[in-house]
């Protein structure tokens, strides 16, 4: 490709403000139920239960947003300037949340995992999350495909979405699209059957379900973007923040074998085209493109402390009035924490690897 249209395509597309700030609101709730799956393991019985499914919600939003952004650009782009378009932003986060994965494994003092495996095999386990393999060995630690930062289980399926997208799915028709649709929905209505719910994907043995998670939802985010689902309404951000956290409620409130699939195959799909087609006052935009720079921080940065707080709650068993006040201060700090690493490694890093980036290719330009 010439480096000159490859510079050029780097430029960002503008951005869907409300979709940013529904992100954060997912963020949210991902840490929270974190926390609350340690007290109420029982999600039929845990307030924001469907936690999990905000993972279903990022990969929609993801085909929706990569899609857009890349639909057009991808021919003139090439394949290898989108990697490394997808690798600088998405990369710097999986080695940041590994590291301190690492840091939490010795440092936990109310359990010692570390002291369960040789330094070589945790010195193996750091190195695959390092490099997004799936290495799901330490039983204590539920056999987590990622056992340093949980959250990575999911930024694989991401990856291998972003790979099939470039070397595929940039490239098929609406109608093939509808087809593989069609089978990932048949797919996730099997998995819910037979595990009875939607949780799986994050450890060895329920691996392929997060294929199959990523699978429909990527394939609806697209389909919205190509066929234009774009509902124009007023809603606003509020509203759909209201909207989206009912998903993430619906646990206790309506539990069924048709629950999730239902908030996986259609209401998740609706509140993007809603989110999308929405209008936002200039008070909010602000919050939601906070909430938008902070969510991806923010779900890769936590899980560290939130094995902390599990091996504190089982070590020290705090009444329920602690525990509130811990899940409230422990959820702003962690906010606040998040937004510590984006401004000060996260957002350097990239704008270091970015500009790199453009030097080389500008010195390829000038060999010509």
């Amino acid at each position: 490709m010439n480096h000159s249209k490859e510079l050029a395509v780097l430029q960002s597309k503008q951005h869907f403000h409300i979709l940013d700030g529904l992100r954060g609101i997912a963020a949210l709730a991902v840490v929270v139920f974190h926390f609350m799956e340690w007290i109420i393991p029982d999600f039929t019985q845990n307030f924001i239960g469907h936690g999990f499914l905000a993972v279903d919600f990022f990969f929609c939003l993801s085909g929706f947003v990569i899609a857009y952004a890349y639909d057009k650009r991808l021919p003139q782009m090439g394949i290898r300037a989108f990697f490394t378009s997808r690798l600088i932003r998405l990369h710097p986060l999986v080695v940041i949340g590994t590291i301190l994965g690492l840091l939490g494994l010795f440092l936990d003092p109310f359990a010692d995992h570390a002291s369960a495996h040789s330094l070589g095999n945790i010195a193996l386990i750091f190195v695959c999350a390092l490099l997004m393999i799936p290495l799901p060995v330490m039983e204590e630690r539920f056999f987590n495909l990622f056992s340093l930062n949980a959250p990575s289980w999911s930024l694989f399926w991401e990856y291998i979405a972003n790979i099939l997208y470039a070397l595929v799915l940039v490239r098929l028709s609406k109608k093939l699209l509808w087809v593989l649709l069609a089978l990932a929905a048949g797919g996730i209505v099997w998995i819910s059957y037979r595990a009875g719910n939607l949780l799986g994907g994050w450890n060895g043995e329920t691996f392929f379900d997060g294929g199959i998670r990523m699978s429909y939802s990527f394939l609806a985010g697209l389909l919205i973007y190509r066929s234009g689902w774009i509902i124009k309404n007023k809603l606003g951000f509020i509203v759909l923040s209201l909207l989206l956290s009912a998903a993430f409620f619906s646990s206790v409130l309506w539990n069924t074998a048709l629950t999730e699939p239902i908030i996986v195959l259609f209401y998740f799909p609706l509140l993007i085209a809603l989110g999308a087609g929405s209008s936002l006052s200039a008070p909010l935009q602000k919050i939601c493109v906070f909430m938008g720079n902070i969510s991806y921080p923010l779900y890769m940065t936590h899980y560290a402390f939130i094995w902390l707080f599990g091996n504190y709650f089982v070590a020290k068993s705090p009444s329920n009035q602690q525990l509130v006040w811990i899940i409230l201060f422990g959820t702003v700090a962690l906010v606040v924490f998040a937004w510590l690493v984006m401004r000060f490694v996260d957002m350097p890093v990239r704008r270091y690897l970015s500009r790199k980036r453009k030097e080389r290719l500008h010195r390829k330009e000038q060999q010509k």
